[in-house]
């Protein structure tokens, strides 16, 4: 069971190929944002992209007709559950229309459904987009009804740890309830109630932890004053919200190597950052706690800065009286991919199929 897996960024193109779960190669190909510029928008790429993946495979001795399935990384769509979607004509017109928002993972299914066309009609996924939303109701309601709390995380990444995790304890993901903290550039912490993702901070331009490069939750008053002081336009404000927010905005770095080479040279401004950091972590770990009424089977540390011994010990001894913490750091986003497909290829999922919806 061969699964070719593509994850398109804005200046790269990410692709893999698996075998029963086995890594076979993997290929990561960097784009000048002098040739990526000379698009219009990100669907003008698609043919582009598509002549790169066909370099990749034609590199490793790849034919086409021995791959079983695709996957792409999910794109902006319309909000849906966790799990393994079909690319179907109606995604594909969503994402290319860029009718929910542009960005490069939007090439993702359309890539894989013109490969897996020209593989012989083999089937195609996306797993997990960013757009998962499976929060219980009164998890959107804001105290600003014109600005509802909105669901954009590490969906791929948390719901890939949380089903590794499962099996390792001898479980199926829908027996379990767990905490998943993706640590990255951005910062989203999900309650994990039987397979679902019931409540969830919004890790891009929204509320919960800073990170080093998100503001996360910010005093509102002071957000409206600086809007209307004259001082800045539009565009400054968002990237102070995301992009320059967090740790950059206090350390002046978006590098959490040198973040932590500053806490241990014994910075005062350094280690007072990274203890909030940790604090406001913690905290939305503690929130989430009670979303999932303190039954806690584990909490699970993941994402790039997972691999900080330092920022992971800071957590834990903040929130290990919820319930064990597990670490796994990095985030294997093809993996993730074909380990949703391989679930959906072995008949533990079924694979769900995407709709359009009206807009208001």
């Amino acid at each position: 069971m061969k699964i070719f897996v593509i994850n398109p960024g804005s200046t790269s193109t990410k692709a893999a190929l698996f075998e029963s779960g086995r890594e076979l190669w993997k290929e990561s190909i960097s784009h000048p944002i002098e040739i990526i510029s000379t698009y219009k928008n990100i669907a003008a790429q698609l043919d582009f992209r598509y002549e790169v993946l066909l370099s990749i495979l034609a590199k490793h001795d790849t034919a086409l007709s021995e791959i079983d399935a695709f996957a792409g990384r999910g794109g902006l769509l319309h909000p849906l559950e966790s799990g393994t979607w079909i690319v179907n004509e109606e995604m594909v017109d969503d994402l290319l229309s860029a009718r929910y928002g542009s960005h490069a993972s939007n090439l993702g299914g359309p890539i894989a459904e013109r490969l897996a066309k020209e593989a012989g009609g083999k089937p195609a996924y996306i797993v997990d987009p960013v757009v998962v939303d499976e929060r219980i109701p009164e998890a959107k309601v804001s105290g600003m009804p014109e600005a509802p709390f909105l669901s954009i995380f590490h969906a791929l990444n948390q719901r890939a740890v949380a089903h590794r995790i499962a099996k390792q304890m001898g479980k199926n993901i829908e027996e379990c309830r767990f905490i998943v903290a993706h640590l990255g550039g951005g910062v989203s912490i999900g309650a994990h109630e039987k397979g679902r993702i019931i409540d969830v901070n919004q890790a891009l331009g929204g509320f919960g932890p800073m990170s080093p490069e998100r503001a996360g939750t910010i005093p509102g008053q002071g957000v409206v004053d600086l809007c209307f002081s004259g001082l800045y336009t539009k565009e400054e404000i968002q990237k102070k919200v995301n992009g320059l927010g967090g740790v950059a905005a206090h350390l002046g770095t978006t590098d959490f190597r040198e973040v932590l080479s500053r806490v241990d040279s014994g910075e005062e401004k350094a280690i007072l950052v990274f203890n909030a950091l940790c604090h406001q972590i913690a905290k939305e770990i503690g929130a989430a706690a009670t979303v999932l009424q303190g039954n806690v089977d584990a909490i699970i540390l993941t994402g790039g800065l997972a691999y900080s011994d330092l920022l992971c010990s800071g957590i834990k001894r903040r929130v290990d009286w919820i319930a064990s913490v597990i670490t796994v750091p990095g985030e294997d986003e093809l993996l993730a991919l074909a380990e949703g497909v391989a679930r959906v290829m072995k008949g533990e999922e079924n694979a769900k199929i995407y709709r359009k919806i009206m807009l208001e």
